[in-house]
């Protein structure tokens, strides 16, 4: 329940067995369950305590007495199944929860205003985080305070939801803002209906019409603060003026009641808004994004050095073509050609003015996190299992001896670490890794033995660093040093917003019970944070490319739209991404048992 009041969370478990979670207002970071047993209210301090689980890593451990768990959730659920008392002394039990209905902001920023010692400390903490080009920055705060009328907003926690808090503690900028909206609304009539906890009973309050939002962000700068964070230009609703004439209603009370159905007619209006190019709003310097439904790949147009303009999936002479340079590259230069090209993509890199107003944010990081980011995150998703199949089809077209695809291995293990240590590209460090973890390839015994007989070095790199590590960051439990990184580890994100059925075989770490909800609320706030560093990655990939002069051969040889035509031929690259990746997993695996065929089951 964020930082409500021992007051506040008292009046909410009213019943025998009530239960509810809140942050503790005397020790800051730590949690208070708060319950109702026997006639009396409860709080206890959940203890929060730091394991080394190896020599690398170290977990939390929460507890209320003798018995620990891994989280919150993990302690609760143990109490409610079990009926087991909280402590022996009190032998409170908990039954229910007092289910939160309101967003997490909402609540910080009400009773943060309250003055407490970890409300200032929380926001000293956030001031520190922010970067000087977001609108949460201090000079910015003073500059935004003045509303198009010159008039100031009030700084009230019932004016409008604050332009720097985000909309929910884990990543909540997936969230809908119209169910936001809504319940914000709720929560100022429920407010101002109550004269003990309206902050402006003494003055008459009307709701003035709010202007046209879009479902989309918008920015009023090349590089405005992350759209997860909910911008005051465009969250006015509704907004509360002071200098409203005073209204009256049948009850007497100040509050005027909205026309029925005008808030739900202007979100229909917001739908049909969106045009084929950038909008200017009438204040001048706001822009409605673009909605983008085509693909940035085009195949069937590509015109290539190696490939025919008409040509068939998996044609041997461009196969063996592509073996051959992938040997005779150096790791390094393919690490950077590979960058360059997910940057650009992604568009961390070279991205123009105009095009960050159509895409209505600074940098492509920030629109992989927005609805209208979704043609964004399939492209990207498309680039990385293109990769990973063409790789290993690399491999598993090698017709050779053992020790040819074992120094092939060896090529593709040594651009992954190029990738992860030197470029600092997570993305394409986990395509290629992807690559040689295909079931297909990682069931090759013969080859993975030469590959520990002839490369003893990379397959130790392989199984000792760069898997573990790729691990630790599926997992949550290990992330990237940014002053290092280039493009982020986004990959989960994306699997968790857009993933099919076709795109990849398995579990993701976070829909096993190992993990789960852990990992998934780990990589909501990972994107949260991501969102507002694309400045950073984008000086850190210019300075790592800085100077660097492509190869044709070799950048085409990483290009999606190349890779496309090689896998599925000149027709078969538009046919629909699930049916070309569905029927390709199937090739891959006849290739995989013709060069060592299963063993046969007696």
């Amino acid at each position: 329940h964020g930082p409500i009041s021992s007051e506040v969370s008292e009046s909410l478990v009213a019943n025998q067995g009530d239960f509810l979670i809140r942050d503790s207002q005397s020790s800051p970071g730590d949690f208070v369950l708060t319950c109702h047993w026997e006639q009396k209210i409860l709080h206890f301090l959940i203890r929060k305590t730091v394991v080394q689980s190896s020599e690398t890593f170290t977990r939390v451990q929460f507890s209320l007495e003798h018995k620990t768990f891994d989280s919150v959730p993990a302690l609760v659920h143990h109490h409610v199944g079990s009926n087991s008392a909280l402590t022996r002394c009190s032998g409170a039990q908990i039954h229910r929860p007092a289910n939160r209905s309101l967003p997490i902001s909402f609540l910080e920023e009400a009773f943060c205003t309250t003055g407490g010692p970890q409300c200032h400390q929380k926001s000293e903490e956030e001031e520190e985080r922010v970067q000087p080009n977001s609108p949460s920055f201090p000079q910015h705060k003073r500059t935004e305070e003045q509303n198009s009328t010159g008039k100031p907003y009030f700084s009230s926690p019932y004016n409008f939801i604050h332009d720097t808090q985000p909309m929910s503690k884990y990543g909540g900028g997936l969230l809908c803002i119209q169910f936001l909206v809504m319940a914000f609304l709720h929560a100022i009539v429920k407010t101002l209906s109550s004269p003990s906890k309206n902050p402006f009973s003494s003055q008459a309050l009307s709701l003035s019409p709010s202007p046209d939002v879009s479902k989309c962000s918008v920015t009023t700068g090349p590089y405005s603060s992350p759209s997860i964070m909910l911008h005051r230009q465009y969250l006015r609703i509704p907004a509360m003026t002071q200098d409203s004439p005073p209204t009256s209603s049948k009850d007497g009370s100040a509050y005027t009641q909205p026309h029925p159905q005008t808030f739900v007619k202007r979100l229909q209006a917001m739908e049909c808004s969106m045009s084929a190019g950038p909008r200017r709003l009438d204040d001048g310097n706001v822009f409605l994004p673009v909605v983008e439904t085509v693909s940035s790949f085009k195949p069937s147009k590509y015109q290539s050095q190696l490939i025919s303009r008409e040509n068939k999936p998996l044609e041997v002479s461009i196969l063996r073509r592509v073996k051959e340079l992938l040997m005779e590259v150096d790791p390094r230069k393919a690490a950077r050609h590979i960058t360059k090209n997910d940057c650009m993509l992604a568009r961390i890199m070279e991205g123009t003015l105009e095009m960050q107003k159509m895409m209505g944010v600074g940098s492509g990081m920030e629109l992989l996190t927005l609805q209208h980011g979704q043609q964004l995150r399939r492209d990207l998703l498309e680039r990385f299992h293109t990769m990973s199949i063409t790789l290993a089809v690399d491999v598993l077209g090698c017709t050779g001896t053992n020790e040819e695809r074992a120094a092939l291995l060896h090529k593709v293990i040594q651009i992954a670490a190029e990738l992860k240590t030197t470029m600092g590209n997570m993305f394409g460090f986990a395509a290629v890794m992807r690559a040689l973890e295909m079931p297909q390839v990682s069931r090759l015994e013969q080859t993975w033995m030469a590959l520990r007989r002839r490369h003893t070095e990379g397959a130790i790199l392989y199984e000792k660093t760069l898997r573990p590590f790729l691990n630790s960051l599926n997992d949550g439990r290990e992330s990237c040093p940014l002053s290092n990184t280039t493009f982020p580890h986004v990959l989960p994100l994306l699997n968790l917003l857009e993933k099919t059925s076709a795109m990849g075989e398995g579990m993701e770490p976070w829909e096993s019970g190992e993990v789960n909800v852990d990992a998934v609320m780990f990589h909501l706030g990972a994107a949260r944070t991501i969102a507002q560093l694309g400045g950073i990655y984008r000086s850190n990939a210019e300075s790592k490319l800085q100077g660097f002069q492509e190869q044709s051969e070799i950048r085409e040889l990483f290009l999606t739209d190349f890779q496309m035509r090689l896998l599925w031929g000149s027709k078969g690259a538009e046919e629909n991404q699930t049916f070309r990746f569905s029927k390709f997993h199937q090739v891959l695996t006849t290739l995989s048992n013709r060069l060592e065929p299963p063993a046969r089951q007696i």
